[in-house]
């Protein structure tokens, strides 16, 4: 073979070409559905090594071995746990047979079935470890490299990633699969999730499933976008059409091949098909595009940019990227997060307590902050289990990336491996043995660092030595693997009052850093310390900072002089964006009369709700001046229970609940114009793609402790009323998913319904066995594969051979409303809320 590694096939220069579908060509061969497929293959090898065999002979460079879903939580549901490390080598071996040494041999991992906490019930390092074991057995088969595909979830790739860095020195490519709004299921973007994979080490990084080609373009190209690692694409031929009770895909090779065309001109250079493309499609990929140049492809792209700028930085939360350069916007790093001198937040951090931290959180990213800092180093407490439960909390209620802040090596760490997304570290200097601990903390998880120029003789006295400490820091950064983007440098602001060139210095320290290719930040308040009415001293420093090239700075955005000035000073220097951004900032300062506030008044809601203050509200009187007065109680409890229920707040709103009683809410008018209305607004939400699987399963379980708390008293008022209805709701024979079906359910019993949840693989008999039983109005079925929702056909069938009256409901991400009508469905619906909804209608108790 003229090509020996993965490196060298990516470095070619032309584009590598990967095999296409497994499982829908294995039920083509006969493999039945709810089997283990890895159990069947090695029962029929044959089938197997004819299809691995074609992918070679087609021209693929890299054949999958059929390790799908070998490990070990997935082989526990057939019992077959324990034969995991011998049924990975077997599969391997019979790849191997079948492609020879044409073609290098991917180890092939995907999701458990399993999901993380706290959507579901799995530890991430319980996780860590099921990766593991199948990564080393796949190792030891000598497998050429590993494939992370079909993932839905960011930390679950996260997971794999760590567990091979951890037991192998394979290089790792992964895919993930988008839904038709460029996000995960979990909402992460797709840009995000190449950042932070390239970030990680993975080799190249894409998309698979989930669409055909034409539909893929767009996440391509944000992928592409927002990393500089390759791209793959791995479509599916189309989208599936049942026909005669078969999954058909209509697509021929040649279409396939010609839609992906955009598909290379979006940045893709690693080819391949998923469901439904058989060796035919990868043959036509092969003999069309082999001999391209790629990089000339994507350069020659002139309708949209479709490489990162190579200037570019980026971090991410878990769901959202944040790029940024030299010359964009000032960016302000939150720093309200920090128990340092702050008595309350000290108070509730030693009782484990995350109010305060939410609080804070979602403030700051209300006044602006770009970033959040995280600091939760007091006395009294283990920092790393309060800063787990911090990093926990916060990933849940922000998309903001975080900047895990403390001066314990261990902290640090705990905090990377365990942060959904790729986090700045706060900070690493020249102190003996620092670097040498953190550096290889930073590469390992894919961070970025802030570079404080702290040698080991201590606080440098000059702009030169400054200058010298952060040249030796950064070299050993580039030691380790880090590169000039992965660093930003802190100009370490001393006090004027002691320092009368205080300013001065640190000014010609981030011209240095910016004309150098260093980002920079810095802690603005020490600049004025022990100096009067310090704000004006701080905001003048700013704007100089910010004229000099500053990148981001530490500070409170509730600062609203501080904060205003940094938008002005954006908006004079021209900057990307800066003229809406300044705009859109002061409509905060416009009544709903349109007049604006008085200059140096406080705007509604800045700190007028802070912890330990009277609630108030600023109204405008009829002489135009400005007046507050205290909100009414049940006002004030109906919208903070709302505001629970809306952002997922499981911590406070069974206490909120209650003092919405003491206030003299009714629970009937808490259930029925509050959680029901305000649970409707999350669905709508989510059907408008504002929010995602996490929050809407977090809203829903903060309704599920409300309701705990009214229920008794809904029944001895008898005001909770009658059940609205009975469902019975199961995943399908074969299918193994269960994500939609339980937040489905968990809904529905919010909203009153009786539900009998079957789980998962659910035989159509013990369906319609159980809906008869219970005199059932509704029957929900799902299915997430195209291989086993037509066994939703066969529900419908039996349930009118034995006379069911339930009417049956659909859904799962292959399903559509076409395919309900044309098995004789009563219904389809895309989503959890949608499923509500659809039910509420069909039963009469829409409101």
């Amino acid at each position: 073979m003229a090509v020996k590694t993965l490196k060298e096939l990516l470095s070619s220069g032309r584009p590598v070409f990967l095999d296409g579908a497994t499982g829908t060509n294995l039920m083509k061969a006969g493999m039945p559905a709810g089997v283990c497929p890895e159990k069947w293959i090695l029962e029929h090898p044959d089938v197997m090594k004819e299809l691995q065999a074609g992918y070679a002979a087609a021209g693929s460079d890299i054949v999958y071995a059929p390790t799908f879903t070998c490990s070990r939580i997935k082989l526990a549901e057939y019992g077959l746990e324990d034969k995991l490390y011998e049924m990975n080598r077997s599969l391997v071996e019979l790849t191997r047979e079948a492609v020879g040494d044409k073609c290098l041999v991917a180890g092939d991992l995907t999701m458990t079935g399993r999901q993380l906490k706290p959507v579901g019930d799995l530890d991430f390092e319980e996780l860590i470890d099921v990766y593991k074991e199948q990564i080393r057995a796949l190792d030891d088969a000598g497998v050429d490299l590993l494939v992370v595909e079909t993932m839905m979830s960011l930390q679950e790739c996260r997971a794999a990633l760590i567990a091979a860095g951890e037991v192998s020195e394979l290089p790792v490519i992964v895919t993930l699969t988008f839904e038709t709004d460029g996000r995960t299921l979990y909402g992460t973007e797709a840009g995000c999730a190449a950042a932070v994979m390239e970030a990680m080490g993975a080799a190249a990084v894409g998309a698979n499933c989930s669409s055909g080609p034409s539909q893929m373009v767009s996440v391509i190209r944000e992928m592409a976008s927002s990393c500089s690692i390759p791209i793959i694409a791995k479509p599916n031929a189309g989208m599936p059409q049942i026909v005669d009770g078969q999954t058909v895909y209509k697509m021929t090779p040649e279409e396939f091949c010609s839609e992906f065309e955009d598909i290379i001109r979006a940045g893709a250079s690693v080819l391949g098909g998923c469901c439904g493309s058989a060796t035919a499609y990868i043959k036509a990929l092969s003999d069309k595009y082999r001999d391209l140049d790629t990089k000339a492809i994507v350069v020659s792209n002139d309708d949209e940019t479709c490489r990162i700028d190579p200037a570019c930085r980026v971090l991410t939360s878990s769901r959202s990227i944040l790029k940024f350069k030299d010359g964009d916007p000032f960016m302000i790093v939150g720093e309200r997060i920090n128990p340092t001198g702050k008595k309350a937040l000290q108070a509730e951090l030693r009782e484990g307590s995350m109010d305060l931290v939410c609080d804070f959180a979602a403030r700051q990213e209300e006044d602006g902050a770009a970033i959040l800092d995280v600091n939760v180093g007091c006395s009294g407490i283990d920092e790393k289990e309060i800063m787990l439960k911090a990093i926990d909390e916060l990933t849940q209620i922000s998309d903001l990336p975080l900047c895990i802040d403390s001066s314990n090596p261990e902290v640090i760490e705990a905090a990377l491996r365990i942060y959904p997304g790729r986090a700045l570290i706060n900070s690493i200097s020249l102190e003996e043995g620092k670097a040498e601990k953190l550096l290889p903390l930073a590469k390992k998880y894919g961070a970025m660092f802030v570079l404080l120029p702290v040698g080991v003789n201590g606080i440098p006295q000059t702009v030169e030595e400054k200058i010298d400490n952060i040249r030796e820091l950064a070299d050993k950064a580039y030691e380790y693997g880090l590169k000039i983007n992965d660093i930003v440098v802190d100009g370490l602001v001393a006090t004027v009052g002691a320092d009368p060139e205080a300013a001065i210095k640190m000014l010609d320290t981030i011209s240095w850093c910016s004309e150098n290719g260093f980002a920079t930040i810095c802690g603005l308040s020490n600049i004025s310390f022990g100096l009067p009415l310090r704000s004006f001293v701080n905001t003048a420093f700013l704007t100089m900072a910010i004229d000099r090239g500053l990148t981001m700075a530490i500070a409170n955005p509730g600062q609203e002089m501080l904060v205003n000035a940094a938008f002005a000073s954006d908006l004079l220097k021209m900057r990307d964006g800066a003229d809406i951004r300044y705009i859109e900032r002061m409509q905060r300062y416009i009544g709903e009369d349109g007049k604006p506030y008085k200059f140096g008044m406080i705007r509604p809601g800045s700190d007028q709700t802070a912890p330990g203050k009277d609630k108030r509200t600023l109204v405008r009187s009829g002489d135009g001046t400005d007046v507050s007065r205290p909100l009414d109680p049940k006002e004030d409890a109906a919208a903070q229970l709302k505001k629970d229920l809306m952002s997922g707040n499981k911590r406070k709103i069974e206490a909120n609940t209650r003092i919405a009683l003491d206030a003299g809410l009714k629970p009937e008018e808490i259930l029925n114009d509050i959680l029901m209305a305000g649970i409707n607004e999350v669905g709508k939400k989510f059907d408008k793609g504002e929010y995602f699987l996490p929050q809407l399963i977090g809203s829903a379980e903060a309704m599920k402790l409300s309701i705990a708390v009214l229920e008794p008293l809904l029944k001895a008022e008898g005001a909770g009323g009658p059940s609205k209805g009975t469902i019975v709701f199961a995943t399908v024979h074969g299918d193994v998913h269960d994500i939609g079906k339980n937040l489905v359910v968990l809904m529905l019993k919010n909203c009153g319904y009786e539900v009998y949840d079957m789980g998962k693989d659910v035989e159509t008999e013990a369906i319609i066995d159980k809906a008869l039983e219970v005199d059932a109005d509704v029957i929900g079925l799902s299915a997430l594969m195209t291989t086993t929702m037509t066994e939703m056909k066969n529900v419908i069938k039996l349930a009118n051979e034995r006379n069911c009256k339930a009417r049956i409901v659909i859904g799962g991400a292959c399903v559509t409303q076409e395919y309900a009508d044309e098995i004789g469905a009563d219904g389809y619906s895309a989503d959890a809320a949608d499923c509500v909804r659809l039910i509420d209608n069909m039963l009469g108790n829409a409101s």
